[in-house]
């Protein structure tokens, strides 16, 4: 199922980002330059989740979706012209596989919204508070940390190995076992401050460390494919494997975002944001966690339970209209926080807010405008906090995500934080992971890679007509917002 593919010239070499997802696979292969030559998609077979919060897949599913998409990935290059020269993949957070001694899957993969080891996790963080806070990291109900301690508690003396997805793909490209990155390997454990397992919490645990990988940066080569593996995908025998990131990751450096001050928007069904910081960022709240930067610095970011879910009962095919309207009206009568689910996890923390209305619509494009600008104003809450911890915002917002294709939302934020957008043309995970590919490979580093191969898109600047109406919504907004205990003064 390609999506789009087209033969490529001979010329300079290419490399190929894969992004191993929840429902499929994808391949892109990319040159210097940013162009792509070609992509490919397999679907996986859907995760089994239970009532008992369990969620399972087929872990001996991947690998051939991952030959599939490689084989019609390189099969549109020209032979004996371009070559691709290094392959790098990401996949979900925290999703793990346990592995016997002939290194294949002892039984399902655990995904990443797992729930089955939260008491054991609930141990882990408290035996590791002092290490936690020092990375200003929490170990939540679905941290691959305590599926790892299951799995050793299922399998017992069969379990040789817990590795996460991208352990897998690489030890079948390479035809050996290859390190994890510590992207991926957060979740489960490790420190990547002090460049360590925690190993004083596996050792409460009981969890041998001997079960998990050596630990290496994002872009670091892992091996070099195998013949077995090279006739099986298409990909040259030797070229390069190197160490990917998380989805989340992966889709940050995608945007651009890869150097100190930077940082990304992402609307989908909820609001992401992420940047680049030179130093680790503390927060007691545990509304923003930092992943390791490929060249040492600190991605810090945070997940807002509001986003593009607060358009879920809208019709697709009607928003463009309803765009048009919210622009034609300009600023809303009336302030909403457009939160769809109980509790909100960033900018802020509470387990008890709720979304609300300052107001009533004057009719539907009013409502569309204010459920925009709710958003936005989420949006520049989290900027607001991001430089309360110290960290600076430099340069236009990144922007991306599905509601970053709506233009009247990007000069709604554009406006609301009186700052850029800068729209990313390929925003996505399986571009990021290329972006780590060409790493020591096609350019020097990650900034390198980044400033050669990421298309910069559209520039959205602020409206200043509509500046002072927007920044008197905020601010009742905010207000609101402590009014109900739910934003403190700090």
């Amino acid at each position: 199922m390609s999506s789009e593919s087209r033969p490529a010239p001979p010329g300079s070499p290419a490399v190929i980002g894969i992004d191993v997802a929840t429902a499929s696979v994808r391949a892109l292969c990319v040159d210097g330059r940013g162009r792509v030559l070609a992509e490919a998609r397999a679907d996986l077979p859907p995760p089994v989740r239970t009532t008992a919060e369990t969620s399972e897949q087929d872990a001996g599913s991947w690998w051939p979706a991952v030959c599939s998409v490689l084989r019609r990935t390189t099969g549109v290059l020209p032979r004996g012209g371009r070559e691709v020269i290094a392959v790098a993949v990401s996949a979900t957070s925290g999703t793990i596989v346990p592995t016997g001694t002939d290194g294949g899957p002892l039984g399902p993969a655990l995904m990443y919204d797992d729930r089955r080891a939260a008491e054991i996790n609930a141990e882990a963080q408290r035996t590791g508070s002092a290490r936690w806070d020092a990375l200003g990291l929490s170990v939540g109900p679905t941290a691959a940390l305590g599926r790892a301690v299951w799995c050793l508690r299922a399998y017992g003396s069969a379990l040789r190995h817990v590795l996460h997805t991208p352990e897998v793909i690489g030890r079948e490209l390479t035809g050996h076992p290859v390190a994890v990155d510590w992207s991926h390997a957060l979740k489960s454990g490790y420190d990547a401050r002090a460049g360590e397992w925690a190993h004083e919490v596996f050792d409460a645990l009981g969890f041998p460390l001997g079960l998990l990988s050596a630990v290496g940066a994002p872009g670091r080569e892992a091996g070099v494919v195998g013949r077995a593996a090279a006739e099986a995908t298409g990909l040259p025998e030797g070229c390069s494997v190197r160490l990917g990131m998380t989805d989340g990751c992966a889709g940050q450096i995608a945007t651009g975002a890869v150097e100190p001050g930077r940082f990304v928007g992402v609307i989908g069904t909820t609001y992401v944001l992420k940047g680049v910081s030179e130093h680790l960022v503390r927060d007691g709240t545990g509304a923003f966690y930092s992943h390791r930067h490929p060249d040492g610095w600190w991605l810090p970011g945070g997940a807002s339970n509001t986003g593009g879910e607060c358009l879920a009962d809208v019709d697709p095919a009607r928003l463009p209209a309803l765009d048009a309207a919210a622009a034609a009206r300009g600023p809303a009568s009336y302030v909403r926080y457009p939160l769809c689910r109980d509790g909100e996890r960033f900018p802020f923390v509470s387990g008890v807010a709720r979304g609300f209305e300052l107001g009533r619509p004057r009719d539907e494009a009013d409502a569309h405008r204010a459920a925009l600008e709710g958003v936005a104003f989420v949006e520049r809450l989290a900027l607001d906090r991001v430089e309360r911890l110290g960290v600076p915002v430099l340069g236009p917002l990144h922007a991306a995500g599905g509601g970053s294709r709506s233009a009247v939302w990007a000069a709604i934020r554009a406006t609301a934080l009186s700052r850029p957008v800068r729209v990313v043309e390929r925003a996505e995970t399986a571009f990021g992971a290329a972006l780590l590919a060409a790493t020591g490979t096609l350019h020097d580093d990650l900034a390198a890679s980044a400033a050669a191969m990421v298309r910069g898109g559209a520039l959205v600047e602020p409206v200043p007509a509509e500046q002072s109406a927007l920044e008197d919504s905020y601010g009742r907004f905010v207000a609101a917002l402590r009014e109900r205990g739910w934003l403190s003064d700090a």
